[in-house]
């Protein structure tokens, strides 16, 4: 994960948000960069329950200034150099584009990075939107860290893995690769009742094993089969039990619009997790 890509808006995660680039940025000596992203013209409703419902679609030129002006203070207050030519990349940091961008510009340009970070959407008009990250998880084909307002001292030193024998879980794990290599501790949960037709989550902790990684699995015993809801509520609350910094979850297993109508797990754990969640599609 050695190239980051850090989409600035005005919301009340957004230092979070840098915070959550920054510590990956030292795990790994990573190169970061920043813009300014707006509102697609004419964007003012979603369907996506756990985004706004009103999106203002105006914006000033001033506030692509201001985006990098705080991106920039946010780097030289905790000491992050301005990239030069460095090549392997190294910790540091780049604001190449002077204009805001649309929501779109995320999923293409993000194809040549390793991790895109954005925050975690909320209901409110001060939260992280819906419509950047749903550019990231379904246009860039990249992995996504998902940060809450509050960022933990750490990241991906206890990882909680939440495996639901899918294909796409099986996409994320290897995005995770390289953080959960580096882990002291990763426990993979398989909520039976809520899980697809698949491996084992035994099976995919012997995978992880054989990677080097110091996995242990835990799963919770079949009883009526679960709603995606529900799945993603027990995810939250075991990640929380054993004191974990991270969850690498798949991104819609089921699609968006069956995940409105009847929840589903990713649903909820974007509207409801506390810590970090590395996702991807």
């Amino acid at each position: 994960m050695k190239t980051i890509l850090i989409p600035t808006e005005d919301h009340d995660a957004m230092l979070a948000v840098l915070e959550g680039g920054r510590l990956m940025a030292r795990i790994f000596d990573s190169y970061m960069e920043g813009f300014a992203v707006r509102p697609s013209p004419g964007t003012y409703v979603t369907v996506e329950p756990v985004s706004s419902l009103a999106i203002s679609g105006a914006f000033e030129a001033d506030t692509a200034n201001q985006a990098k002006a705080e991106f920039e203070s946010f780097m030289s207050m905790h000491s992050v150099p301005k990239a030069a030519q460095e090549i392997p990349a190294v910790y540091s940091y780049a604001w190449p584009r002077a204009e805001a961008v649309e929501d779109a510009y995320i999923g293409s340009y993000g194809r040549v990075f390793d991790l895109i970070v954005l925050g975690r959407p909320g209901p409110a008009p001060e939260n992280p939107r819906m419509a950047p990250l749903e550019s990231a998880l379904f246009e860039s084909g990249r992995p996504v860290l998902i940060v809450p307002k509050k960022t933990p001292a750490s990241i991906g030193r206890n990882i909680l893995v939440a495996w639901n024998r899918s294909t796409e879980q099986a996409h994320t794990n290897l995005f995770a690769m390289p953080l959960l290599q580096r882990a002291e501790k990763v426990t993979v949960l398989t909520v039976e009742g809520g899980a697809s037709l698949g491996p084992s989550g035994e099976e995919a902790t012997l995978h992880l094993r054989r990677n080097g990684v110091r996995a242990d699995a835990l799963t919770l015993p079949r009883g009526d089969r679960m709603s995606g809801e529900a799945v993603g509520g027990v995810t939250l609350d075991y990640a929380a039990s054993l004191g974990c910094d991270l969850i690498v979850k798949s991104a819609y297993t089921q699609s968006r619009l069956r995940q409105m109508i009847f929840g589903g797990a990713t649903r909820h754990i974007l509207a409801n997790a506390t810590l970090p969640v590395l996702m991807a599609h």
